[in-house]
């Protein structure tokens, strides 16, 4: 009876054809836990295991293994190329990728980035697993992210946690372009996914922020170069061999007047600023036709110039307006370097 007076009261159940007691079953069942096993079956079986082996030329023992190093990789293509960390591969000899499902695959080195920390390598093989990628992924500080790699080559975990500081794709790179996150970074995770809770590519772990001071306790610093710059970092390796960037020769400074810009501090003797002119205290707003907002942006459109190309610096200097031509150079090996820190 009292089903029949349900049915008279909510019409709703009739249309949808639920049936009264399912209405108070549905109410007794448990939320689904909340999980991310979706997102790690999606994106784990594109991050592989690497081994780089350094081999030693004994004069006595002959050639003698020295170092094996341990790291992870994220496969970027079906063709082959897989993105990790320069300094897991670094003076390597040898370099063998594991995939997930056990294969093991020796890995030409195709270039590196110093600056950056990438590098990319290439396996010949087919039906290779690519990691899920979002061009237009945009990561926020508060995203949750989850990092995935061979830590202590204890096989693929995950470690979890959120984006604190997003990077920029720039490639004028320095730690504070790159993404700063909670999740743990160990020895062998270096060169895996960062991924988001759909099991897109955020970036490529990198390493956990170290301090010259031994008695500082820093926990939760860690980070991994954007998506959108390692993937750019990874085209122009693809294409030259290296990454090649222009240099201006500059230390800039955000303007801190109503005229938007950089500020130049000092200027390195022989440097492209130096011979094109270029003064401490220069207020650079525009460079060709892009009106400049900071330091960064400035510094980034020098950095992707071309060698040798020449690009129309217009500077306010002693409240006058100067359009002075700079030829860029490339950037020196002897800059080439991130701090330890």
């Amino acid at each position: 009876m009292f089903a029949v007076v349900l049915l008279l009261l909510v019409p709703e159940l009739r249309e949808k054809n639920i049936l009264p007691w399912q209405v108070f079953n549905s109410a007794n069942e448990k939320p689904q836990p909340l999980s991310y096993a979706k997102a790690v079956r999606s994106a784990g079986p594109a991050v592989v295991n690497i081994y780089s082996e350094d081999i030693q030329v004994n004069p006595t023992y002959g050639r003698q293994s020295r170092k094996v190093t341990l790291g992870s990789g994220v496969i970027m293509h079906s063709q082959g190329y897989i993105l990790t960390n320069y300094h897991v591969v670094q003076s390597a000899d040898l370099i063998v990728v594991v995939l997930q499902r056990g294969q093991e695959l020796h890995a030409e080195l195709i270039g590196y980035d110093v600056l950056t920390d990438l590098a990319v390598l290439k396996v010949q093989a087919n039906n290779l697993p690519v990691i899920p990628q979002n061009n237009a992924l945009t990561a926020q500080v508060g995203d949750v992210v989850l990092a995935i790699g061979n830590p202590l080559n204890l096989g693929q975990t995950v470690t979890q946690g959120i984006v604190s500081a997003t990077g920029q794709s720039g490639l004028s790179t320095s730690y504070l372009q790159f993404l700063q996150m909670d999740a743990a970074i160990n020895e062998g995770n270096s060169g895996g996914a960062l991924i988001n809770s759909n099991g897109e590519l955020v970036g490529i772990n990198s390493r956990k922020f170290t301090q010259a001071n031994p008695n500082l306790n820093i926990q939760g610093i860690f980070f991994a170069v954007p998506y959108q710059l390692a993937h750019k970092i990874m085209l122009k390796i693809i294409e030259h061999g290296r990454v090649i960037r222009g240099w201006l020769g500059v230390e800039a400074n955000d303007s801190l007047t109503s005229l938007k810009g950089f500020v130049i501090g000092n200027v390195t003797p022989y440097s492209p600023a130096m011979k094109a002119g270029l003064q401490s205290g220069d207020l650079v707003y525009q460079i060709g036709s892009m009106q400049l907002q900071n330091a960064k942006q400035g510094l980034d459109v020098v950095a992707e110039a071309a060698p040798g190309s020449v690009l129309s610096f217009m500077v306010s200097r002693d409240n006058q307006q100067l359009t002075i031509p700079v030829t860029i150079a490339e950037v020196p090996k002897s800059l080439e370097s991130l701090p330890e820190n």
